[in-house]
């Protein structure tokens, strides 16, 4: 499917790769969610961590940005070349915390992404360069990666993950 061009589009398609995704979730026992093996040594439950924090990072870049500041992209300390190492980081931050905690975050995380976007407008999302800290890229172009399309890869993932953690 084409990548959306309407804050319509984008908000229908982060909603429907978030229901998908909770959908799959729901299809799962505690057990199952706490499980290492859904994304290489990480279980759902990290996952659903890792997708939180990438909203929240966004939503970090959004802020700055909308303050005339530059933010740190992807991380203060880290550039795009260290999303193994910032990803890690995510992941020792949070895997202490019970799948409880980590549900209520990324459904937390969720609506902020939501009401962020919701008071965006088209030309504020859909024009490169509209920020200074997006350069030559539309707000969207940051927005799908950390939402849609993650939920979407997450979900792919792990159903992968829990095939082979079955054979």
């Amino acid at each position: 499917m084409p990548k959306p061009s309407t804050k319509e589009q984008l908000l229908f398609e982060i909603d429907k790769e978030h229901k998908a995704l909770e959908k799959f979730l729901a299809s799962l026992t505690p057990e199952l969610t706490n499980r290492p093996g859904a994304i290489a040594s990480w279980s759902i439950k990290d996952v659903l961590a890792h997708l939180f924090a990438w909203e929240q990072i966004f939503l970090g870049w959004y802020s700055a940005g909308s303050h005339g500041e530059t933010p740190h992209l992807p991380a203060e300390g880290y550039n795009w070349g260290q999303l193994d190492q910032l990803n890690q980081e995510i992941y020792e931050k949070y895997q202490h915390y019970t799948l409880e905690e980590v549900g209520e975050k990324f459904q937390a995380s969720h609506r902020q992404i939501l009401t962020a976007v919701e008071g965006m407008s088209d030309e504020e999302l859909f024009i490169p360069g509209r920020y200074a800290w997006t350069r030559k890229n539309s707000l969207a172009a940051y927005v799908i990666p950390c939402t849609s399309e993650h939920y979407q890869w997450a979900r792919r993932e792990m159903r992968k993950g829990l095939k082979l953690g079955k054979n």
